[in-house]
């Protein structure tokens, strides 16, 4: 009965914060948190409910998910592993790129460790690091699922056909050309255009990003020519070529609209992986628009979604560092005591 009403009493904070702002990371650690309690009070139940079957059930089913949580880890690594192979094939071998197979063999490596302890060096100092080590990447992995499920029930946001401007995020281009990924943003923005259009109004776009070190020419400037070719009348497309991060493009954006209009809507679009992160920069800089995705080939997502956790990482930095330290500090006090006492 206490887990189930804890599990409602997320649930429903998670619902009401979610109707007033979808724009924030807690919705998702509070759906987390509500996600597994319920688990913990249906199992309970089921252990509860005096049938042996269910009684039985649940105890082959926990044992087979503690059975299988080695297995799906390794899965894991392997799995990056081969991904960041096929991205390096695909999308060069730039470290951003490489992300997922530094993070597999990572993953791997902890592995190799923690055979090595329990086989060949069983010391207990080595228990207490891993112990902590644990205590770690649980703390990540639950910040990793928060994040997920946010970034997931996000990408079900349906703005209405009645915005007056559309904001194109930029994303890099290939000397003065628009790659595929930022052309997926720039049709996705043109298909909510003609959709508005044939219903209410005509908006206007706001095509934002600036010139890139190795870029010829200002990503508006290309994303404006890519929107002309495609129909788009020149009087509904406004540049903003200073910016050269989120943050930024939707800070000089804002200050576009502004200039134009006392009281307008905006939504703004961006790929599916960077659909909530660009949200919580849109809140930050006291935009009210909300966000629409185009979508991302299959192989680029893991490393897409891994560099977007990192940059939310990097966002609330300092809570991270605190909560990490803390850990660190006490496994190094109880190594210290193992090796000294």
């Amino acid at each position: 009965m206490v887990f189930a009403q804890i599990a409602a009493f997320f649930i429903i904070l998670f619902v009401i914060l979610f109707i007033i702002d979808k724009r924030r990371i807690s919705n998702g650690i509070f759906l987390t948190i509500g996600l597994f309690f319920t688990i913990l009070a249906v199992a309970y139940g089921l252990m509860a409910s005096q049938n042996n079957i269910m009684t039985i059930i649940v105890v082959v089913v926990f044992f087979l998910v503690v059975a299988l949580i080695p297995f799906t880890i390794i899965g894991l690594g392997i799995g990056l592993v081969v991904n960041g192979r096929l991205m390096a094939k695909r999308e060069g071998r730039r470290i951003p790129n490489l992300l997922t197979l530094f993070v597999g063999i990572a993953i791997l490596g902890v592995i190799l460790l923690f055979i090595l302890h329990l086989t060949i060096w069983p010391y207990i100092w080595l228990s207490i690091f891993f112990t902590g080590l644990l205590f770690i990447i649980g703390y990540f992995a639950f910040i990793l699922v928060s994040f997920l499920l946010s970034s997931y029930i996000y990408q079900y946001n349906r703005p209405r056909l009645k915005q007056d401007f559309i904001i194109v995020l930029g994303s890099g281009l290939i000397g003065d050309k628009v790659p595929p990924l930022l052309a997926s943003r720039l049709d996705r923005g043109i298909t909510f255009y003609y959709k508005q259009a044939a219903k209410n109004f005509a908006p206007q776009f706001i095509v934002s990003g600036g010139q890139g070190p190795n870029e010829w020419v200002s990503e508006a400037f290309a994303m404006k020519n890519y929107l002309l070719e495609k129909g788009i009348p020149d009087e509904h497309v406004l540049m903003e070529d200073l910016s050269v991060n989120t943050l930024q493009n939707m800070q000089f954006s804002k200050t576009i609209m502004m200039d134009l209009k006392e009281k307008y809507r905006s939504i703004f679009v961006t790929n599916n992986f960077h659909l909530f992160r660009a949200s919580l920069y849109a809140r930050k800089a006291g935009l009210k628009s909300q966000g629409i995705s185009s979508k991302t080939a299959l192989y680029y997502l893991p490393n897409a979604l891994l560099r977007e956790f990192i940059a939310i990482i990097v966002m609330y930095k300092w809570w991270h560092i605190i909560t990490v330290s803390f850990i660190v500090l006490i496994t190094l006090a109880l190594i210290a005591v193992s090796i000294f006492f």
